[in-house]
């Protein structure tokens, strides 16, 4: 129920690229499967190394891509992108691209994915070329950024409609943080990565002086690109409200809870670890890591341990524990 189309041009006559086939194959080997290897998106990959992406091989592929009912459906593209300034319309770069002929619009790509739904529940167009952040916007009305996205529609561009796209040490650059973000470096509590995490990431990692990407959405909620192994395990998410009856509560420590001894005094020492509590702690201290759990009184939660002290939850934490409590989780 997720397929993806993931198309790569190098060889253009006039002005050749060099990354975006290699863009195109890994992009497509992430989405292929999960991080623990299940299936994911079934991917078709069109790259100008195996076949001629011209024109019409693009146009048919992307028709293919939106028809039929999905879960979601991806559209991937790198390569070059341009603005028909006569026409205002920006399009990518079929391999036999040429004046009055470019490719295909964005304008046309938006209208297949708007049609979709309800089809399709969630279509993602995400475009490394320059001038991609045109895509959504009403030509004749472009100076005020009118968005003309349909429900279920999600895009992500490497630039905005008058910028270009950077290269990376290995990728295009937008690419190659979409790859890190994909591969975990985006994903949630619980190893979810959506496209809004991935816009985030981009952003973040680009700086205020780096290529601006865009992010636009008409969505419910946000769909789930790739799962990768969850940096805390839902088992133990589920415990919060045990652990921690209220949101308030302080969850009471002692050495018993610390398997390791080093330095610590003789009395300290004749406190055997117990297993279920060695258990606990391990699943508290993961918490700790990610921002759900802190030490009160002390700045690490061995010595929070050592010290017979507690720990709380955070913010975070007491929305995780909420999920827990309302069988979220």
């Amino acid at each position: 129920m997720k397929r993806a189309l993931v198309v790569g041009i190098d060889a253009y006559p006039r002005h050749p690229l060099t990354g975006c086939v290699n863009d195109a194959v890994a992009m497509g080997t992430v989405l292929a499967t999960l991080g623990n290897g299940d299936p994911n998106f079934s991917v078709v990959t069109l790259t100008s190394q195996d076949q001629e992406v011209g024109s019409e091989v693009l146009h048919k592929a992307v028709a293919k891509l939106f028809e039929g009912d999905a879960e979601t459906v991806l559209l991937y593209f790198a390569g070059h992108g341009i603005i028909n300034r006569e026409t205002n319309t920006g399009h990518i770069v079929a391999q036999d691209g040429r004046a009055g002929g470019w490719g295909m619009s964005l304008v046309d790509i938006l209208s297949h994915a708007n049609r979709a739904y309800p089809r399709i529940k969630s279509s993602v167009i995400i475009l490394d070329s320059c001038h991609s952040g045109f895509a959504g916007e009403i030509p004749a009305l472009a100076k005020e950024d009118v968005s003309v996205i349909g429900t279920g529609v999600t895009i992500l561009t490497a630039s905005h409609r008058e910028g270009v796209a950077a290269d990376g040490i290995k990728h295009g650059l937008f690419t190659e943080i979409l790859l890190d973000g994909l591969r975990g470096s985006a994903a949630d509590i619980l190893g979810n990565v959506t496209p809004a995490a991935l816009y985030s990431l981009v952003d973040q990692t680009l700086g205020a002086w780096g290529a601006r990407p865009i992010y636009k959405a008409n969505v419910q909620t946000f769909v789930t690109l790739r799962q990768v192994a969850p940096k805390i395990s839902k088992e133990f998410l589920r415990q919060l409200p045990t652990l921690f009856p209220d949101e308030a509560a302080e969850f009471q420590l002692d050495p018993s809870f610390e398997p390791a001894r080093d330095n610590v005094p003789p009395e300290i020492m004749a406190i055997p670890p117990d297993s279920e509590n060695v258990r606990i702690f391990k699943g508290l201290q993961a918490c700790n890591r990610h921002g759900l759990v802190v030490p009160v009184g002390c700045e690490h939660m061995y010595y929070a341990a050592i010290e017979s002290r507690t720990c709380r939850l955070t913010a975070i934490g007491a929305h995780y524990r909420k999920l827990a409590e309302i069988k979220q989780l």
